[in-house]
Order: C-alpha cells, then structure tokens, then sequence
C-alpha cells in the first residue's frame, strides 16, 4: 500500500507584497562601495592565476551559495561574467530564487523565525512561478539556470541589471542550478513539478560536468557552499577524469579556492583526522586537498564576501 502523502491543495499562497523582507535592493553594493578589502597573499595569489587561465583560454569556473547574494555582491559577479573573467557559474536553488525576487520587486528574503511560527514561510505566489518556468523551460530543453535567466531577461523584471541568471542568458555564459529536492521554499508550492525539477537541474549537472572537461589549467572557485559546491564539482571532475583516462589526457593541473569563514587551522593542505571537526567541512577535504593532490595548487581565503569578492574583483582590474 502507498504511504499517505500531504495534499499541497491546502497550502494558502499569500503575494509577496504582504512579506516583511530582509533584504532590498538598496544592499545590492555598487562597484565602488567603499568597504574593507582582503589583502592577504592568498587573494593576491588567486587573481594572478585567474587572469594567467583566462589568457591562456582557460575556464573560471565559480561555485555559490546564496548567501554571495544576500550580501550583496551580485554587481561584483556581473562585472566580472561580463569582462570574460568567469565562464560558468554553479548556484544552488536558493540562488535562483533570491535572484529572480530580487529582479522582481527589488527585495528578498524573509525572516525565518516569523514566519516558520506562522505556517507562512516559503509560500509566496509570485516565488511559485519558478515552477512554471522550470517545467515549461525542460520542454524546450533548457536546465534551471538558462530558464529562470531567460525568464527574466526576456520578461518584464523592474530590476533585471542585478540579475545574474540574466547575465548569464543574455552573455551566454552557463549559470547552472543545482537543486536536491525539498531544500527550497518553491518545492513546497502545488505547482512544483518533481518530474520537471529533476530532469532540469540533472541537464544543468551535464552542462557543468561538460565545463569541468575542460578545467586543465584553469580555476575553481567556491564561494559560500559547503554542501552542493563541493559535491557537484566532485562528481562533476570524476566523470570528466574518466573520459580524460580513456583518451590518455589528463585533467590534474589547475587551481582550486574555498572563500568562507570556518577556522581550519594552520594546515589546508592535509587531510584533517576524522577527530578534527574541520573534516567534515566538505570544501576542505574536497576542494582544498584531495581533487588538487595529483599536481594542482589550492588556496584558502577566510573572510567575509564583502571583503573579499570585491578584492577579487578589484585585482582583476576593470
């Protein structure tokens, strides 16, 4: 007997104009906001073998969780896919949906705490229409991160210069989403189609595994996720590694960062012991040691994103 399953026709959808937001679009910095700027060696390091993988036709490529977002470095990003600087771009789910609110109504993000407590968290109408676009952008044979960016570079979005989804449809640079079902508040919408959101974040999955073929040389860049940045590039270099073997090339010389705030002590090099908490950071075992081991190099940058995305962005010039 199938188990009982909850009936999403109860669910009441409230528009966003009736949600508090956390987070408006006079936070999303200028290029010249003054700030504090990382000026560790590491930082130095990092843009010098950016510009020396673009100059040699190289990919960069930049892995991201939402919170680069919400700390207002979406013009940071722009800028940068706009200079040739990076050329694919892996976001989770909370990426796309804070980026097409943003492009909407300038504002998003919402208190957890409150609206938990009121049985409202997550179900907002306009935020539902992802699904739509996600399920009418498979049929078209487009992954999450081209549709949602079509959607808004093509539809009617007040504020669309802030989208990087946008930016990445409108310059032809892959932004893929890579999605686990039931992370995001959209999944919780009747009009989530399980079917279409698997088979679109897996063709994003292709698009990115395909961009990972060509890294040799090259960077990756995580910023801010711990879980799907890792995990998707690890699966993604693993494929790439295979077919590599097979054609006797190899994919072992290029150049990983991990920018977060975990302490991980003096050593990011070596694997840490199965006793040591920073083991289970999955960025440091992952990008920082094993998949660099072979002949890459790996670097760490422990700060804030406002510190140092737009030293990044500086040190790469405008």
């Amino acid at each position: 007997m199938p188990y009982p399953t909850f009936d999403r026709s109860q669910l009441r959808l409230l528009p966003l104009a009736e949600r508090v937001h956390d987070f408006v679009l006079d936070e999303v910095l200028s290029l010249d906001a003054p700030l504090r700027l990382n000026d560790s060696p590491e930082i130095h390091a990092v843009a010098q073998r950016i510009l020396d993988a673009r100059r040699a036709g190289a990919p960069v490529i930049m892995m991201m969780g939402a919170h680069v977002i919400k700390t207002g470095m979406s013009r940071f990003i722009i800028d940068l896919m706009e200079r040739g600087l990076l050329t694919h771009l892996g976001v989770n789910g909370a990426c796309a949906i804070h980026d097409y609110e943003l492009a909407l109504i300038g504002a998003t993000t919402e208190s957890v705490a409150r609206y938990i407590q009121e049985g409202q968290f997550g179900l907002w109408e306009e935020t539902g229409h992802l699904n739509d676009i996600i399920r009418e952008g498979i049929a078209q044979g487009m992954g999450i991160g081209e549709s949602v960016g079509k959607a808004i570079a093509e539809g009617d979005f007040p504020h669309k210069e802030v989208s990087i989804l946008a930016a990445g449809y409108r310059l032809r640079i892959p932004v893929t989403a890579h999605v686990s079902i039931g992370y995001d508040i959209t999944h919780q919408h009747p009009n989530c189609d399980g079917a279409a959101l698997g088979e679109a974040t897996y063709l994003d999955f292709l698009v990115i595994a395909q961009a990972v073929t060509r890294l040799q040389g090259g960077v990756l860049l995580n910023f801010g996720t711990s879980i799907m940045g890792p995990e998707v590039y690890l699966k993604a270099l693993a494929m790439a590694r295979n077919v590599a073997h097979q054609q006797g090339t190899q994919i072992n010389q290029f150049t990983t960062a991990v920018f977060d705030l975990h302490d991980l002590g003096p050593d990011v090099h070596g694997t840490p012991s199965k006793q040591d908490p920073a083991y289970y950071f999955r960025p440091f075992k992952t990008i920082l040691v094993r998949t660099v081991q072979d002949g890459g190099e790996s670097f760490y940058i422990r700060d804030y994103h406002q510190a140092t995305l737009p030293a990044l962005h500086r040190l790469l010039g405008s």
